[in-house]
């Protein structure tokens, strides 16, 4: 009968402990449900905030979200993430296009800006001596023609164009026009491009009291202070505030254009003097080199008068 008991008594606290045991383990997913439960909803204030607002509305609307069965908040928080998410989306769409739109007008006007300086300076250049240009004939190879130096006569010559074609003082596109009438009678609707690759015939000159005077070729658009620049700097003895421009007229008259290169250099002044073909620029003496002229004669003065009885 006792051992009866005992078996009893054993078996009654193997069912009590086997309960308990799946009683924690069926809370364990509860409590960690709660946890994400609780941290999706306090992760976001204003997500909470929402929920709160459309529980109040619409009690339904809770129950409908939350999946009983799994304890999650999946559907809830995608709902939710997807309303507070589109306004910030729908803004960052529509304001990333204005920022595209705005640094595209923003380059355009600089390009706008920079052409009429330095592209049309090309579009206008009038080819001369020492100029090296390329004819290219489309799809005619032995028509074609790279690197052709510009003689001192100003024609050059070209296959099956008899006398050559004479390019001083045109321009690269007046030049493919005359070349594509002198090669419409063998090549029908002919397609002539010809290129500047090197501008070797525009020249200008600096003299006066800069570091290197001398002739240079103008490769490109100068203004007075970049045609310093590549002189090397006014020296110590030139006078900034009265640079001359002295540029030639029809008539072979050199007519001054005065440039203040010292409130340039201030930020006074804009930098809006270029200088075309056959500008001279001079930059004139100032007090100080002056002085330095007659400290030098002042020893020449000094001796000459030990000859005529003074001291």
């Amino acid at each position: 009968m006792k051992t009866i008991k005992e078996f009893v008594r054993v078996i009654i606290a193997a069912t009590v402990m086997a309960s308990s045991i799946a009683g924690v383990f069926a809370q364990t997913p509860d409590a960690a449900g709660n946890k994400t439960r609780q941290r999706l909803v306090t992760k976001n204030p204003e997500q909470a905030k929402i929920i709160a607002q459309d529980a109040k509305s619409n009690p339904d609307a809770k129950q409908e979200g939350i999946n009983q069965d799994s304890g999650s908040l999946e559907p809830e928080q995608s709902g939710d993430a997807s309303q507070t998410a589109s306004p910030v989306k729908s803004s960052a769409v529509a304001s990333a296009p204005e920022e595209i739109q705005a640094n595209r007008h923003e380059q355009a006007s600089e390009e706008a800006a920079i052409v009429p300086y330095y592209n049309n300076f090309f579009n206008t250049y009038r080819l001369g001596p020492e100029d090296i240009i390329s004819v290219s004939v489309f799809g005619q190879d032995r028509y074609s023609r790279s690197g052709i130096i510009v003689p001192p006569s100003g024609r050059i010559s070209l296959a099956l164009i008899p006398g050559g074609v004479f390019v001083n003082g045109k321009t690269v596109d007046e030049v493919s026009e005359l070349i594509k009438k002198a090669y419409d009678e063998y090549i029908i609707d002919p397609q002539v491009s010809v290129s500047l690759d090197k501008a070797s015939s525009y020249r200008y000159s600096v003299i006066g009291d800069v570091a290197q005077p001398g002739i240079r070729l103008m490769s490109r658009r100068l203004t007075v202070t970049e045609a310093l620049g590549e002189a090397g700097g006014v020296l110590q003895t030139g006078d900034r505030s009265k640079v001359v421009v002295l540029r030639r007229q029809a008539d072979g008259n050199l007519t001054p254009i005065a440039v203040n290169v010292s409130a340039i250099y201030k930020g006074k002044a804009p930098d809006l003097t270029y200088l075309v073909p056959g500008d001279q620029v001079l930059v004139p003496g100032n007090k100080f080199k002056t002085f330095q002229k007659v400290m030098t004669l002042f020893p020449i003065l000094s001796f000459a008068r030990i000859f005529t009885g003074g001291f």
